[in-house]
């Protein structure tokens, strides 16, 4: 490299490691580390040290971050949380009108992302106020690069649901889904959502296990549903996770997307359809009647109570949507049916 080119690369340097500028009347989403605190960017320490307000999910933990980066948070600091940040939009966002630099700050990660923040994203767009981000490390990505699964297309579902019935809904719902899946769960939880997406999406669907991203004891377990599972029961994870979980395949999609072709022609197939569909290797959703109609068999043949035999016949035929029929209607039915 000649003398020229060695000056014009000190420019570029100099002009582009200028301080980040600090936007005036503007609200500023900021990501903060998820783990490690050398990924905060140049960008998130001036306006931690700038903004007029910085307005933090915990406020405790903001003033430990900036002690870890070594950093003075000039401006007012309040608490915007799940239970009080709609009340507070438009208090912030007063203070923006008039000029002020909101800085809206998560725990970890990027604000409004399974975090506070969308309540005044939303009121800012409405009163026609500018928004922008100081965008930053993100679990849901990190997750899904290091998975190892497709990434060009994919699908992020937050938490699972914390009850067993409405997580199960949940993941039959998904069973057509072709993207790359991508869930946040606790450690308290990991191991009865496991038991539910083996029971969902069977043992050979491929995923990766996600804990503790960026941190020195990072780990990714990667391998089929099955396997991940008894992972889990051998040597239980902690600290927060990310599951991501590969698409349906063809095969897979098309049993799914067989329910759905089914429930449009009406209350259920008829007997008809159900030979059909049958003989195509999809599953069919059935009327209430002809669920009372299985479950009078079911009861019969293996000896057990009708309301037993309802419960497990309907867990059998979910509806499109993962949820699954109602089974008052179908006790009724059974009753009609004996007079």
């Amino acid at each position: 490299m000649d003398e020229a080119q060695v000056e014009q690369a000190d420019e570029f340097l100099k002009h582009h490691n200028a301080a980040p500028l600090v936007p005036k009347g503007t609200v500023v989403l900021a990501a903060t580390p998820i783990g490690n605190t050398a990924d905060a960017s140049a960008r998130l320490v001036t306006l931690l040290e700038q903004a007029d307000i910085v307005a933090a999910e915990d406020t405790r933990r903001l003033y430990a971050l900036a002690n870890r980066l070594g950093v003075h948070v000039g401006g007012r600091v309040v608490a915007n949380h799940d239970h009080n940040e709609r009340g507070k939009a438009d208090m912030l966002l007063d203070e923006v009108a008039a000029g002020a630099t909101v800085v809206v700050v998560s725990d970890a990660g990027m604000p409004t992302i399974n975090d506070p923040g969308l309540a005044i994203v939303r009121r800012a767009i409405e009163r026609n106020l500018p928004v922008t981000c100081a965008p930053g490390p993100s679990a849901v990505l990190d997750a899904l690069a290091l998975s190892g699964l497709p990434t060009d297309r994919f699908c992020y579902e937050g938490f699972l649901p914390r009850k067993h019935a409405e997580r199960m809904q949940h993941l039959r719902a998904l069973r057509a889904e072709r993207r790359t899946i991508v869930f946040y769960e606790t450690l308290h939880r990991i191991a009865d959502s496991m038991d539910d997406l083996l029971a969902v999406f069977g043992p050979d669907r491929p995923m990766a296990l996600c804990r503790e991203l960026t941190k020195s004891y990072e780990q990714i377990r990667r391998g089929s549903i099955a396997q991940i599972r008894q992972s889990v029961i051998d040597e239980p994870p902690h600290g927060e996770m990310v599951l991501v979980i590969g698409g349906a395949s063809e095969q897979e999609a098309a049993r799914a997307l067989g329910i759905a072709v089914d429930r449009q022609t009406g209350d259920g197939a008829g007997d008809g359809d159900s030979a059909g569909a049958a003989g195509l290797g999809l599953p069919v959703v059935l009327s209430v009647q002809q669920l009372a109609e299985l479950a009078q068999q079911r009861a019969q043949q293996d000896d057990v109570r009708i309301k037993d035999a309802i419960a497990a016949v309907v867990a059998e035929h979910p509806m499109p949507d993962g949820s699954l029929a109602n089974r008052k209607q179908v006790y009724a039915a059974v009753l009609a049916m004996k007079h």
